[in-house]
């Protein structure tokens, strides 16, 4: 439980003072005066933060596959294990994205502020329209050279195997025409939601990073058919290295 509670505060107040710092740089116009500024400084920051949770929780991660950023959007796919993922995921990829989030996060104290500064796209599963608001959202942020991160299981997983890989997010990277990323990610679930994300225990997790995948390969193949290849090439690593 005490391990919980000082990761939950560092996950709040480590939020709380960044956003703090960047209120203060943007009234000041000190350091981020270009948009690409801007971006170094939350990249950082929110590299810093995740590293601060992971280390709190006593979380080490392993990274394998082709973690080199060219500089283009992307759009990241990975399945969804735990509550973990995301710091999981921002300190292990080199190349800055936003994610798509269930719009409850609003609600916490400062990481709104975040969400927006990493490019993050809302989403209310209790709403049809908010579905197509996010698709639009996360074609305009990847043509604006922001890469994005899905989880097309919509929900976590748990660790009791991959749910069904939605085709409908697939959209953004045939609409934006930019490659999509696989990432496999193992080991979250053991961290809390094995515990019934009552308490938390230390874990190791790893990641694979897959080659992309061109946008072309929606010439041959449906949404769906993308979707589920994704799904099999994560799954089969997920089964290969299986302990």
């Amino acid at each position: 439980m005490f391990r919980m509670i000082k990761t939950i505060g560092v996950i709040v107040g480590y939020a709380a003072l960044a956003t703090t710092k960047v209120n203060e740089m943007e009234r000041n116009q000190q350091l981020l005066t270009t948009v690409n500024e801007k971006d170094r400084y939350t990249v950082l920051m929110a590299k810093n933060w995740a590293r601060r949770v992971l280390n709190s929780a006593g979380v080490t991660v392993t990274v394998t596959g082709n973690n080199v950023d060219n500089g283009q959007p992307v759009l990241f796919v990975s399945n969804h294990e735990g509550n973990f993922d995301i710091p999981v995921l921002i300190h292990a990829i080199d190349k800055p994205f936003g994610f798509v989030s269930k719009i409850e996060v609003k609600k916490i104290p400062f990481l709104h502020r975040w969400m927006m500064l990493l490019n993050c796209i809302y989403l209310d599963r209790s709403n049809r329209r908010s579905s197509l608001q996010m698709i639009k959202d996360g074609v305009a942020s990847l043509k604006e050279g922001h890469s994005v991160m899905i989880f097309p299981e919509g929900s976590r997983s748990k660790g009791n195997g991959l749910g069904e890989f939605k085709s409908g997010s697939f959209k953004l990277a045939k609409s934006a025409h930019v490659p999509i990323i696989p990432v496999a990610i193992s080991g979250t679930s053991k961290i809390m939601e094995q515990y019934d994300s009552k308490r938390m225990v230390p874990g190791h997790v790893n990641i694979h990073i897959f080659e992309p995948l061109s946008p072309d390969i929606f010439k041959e193949k449906s949404l769906q058919q993308v979707a589920d290849d994704v799904k099999k090439q994560i799954q089969d690593y997920l089964d290969d290295t299986a302990v």
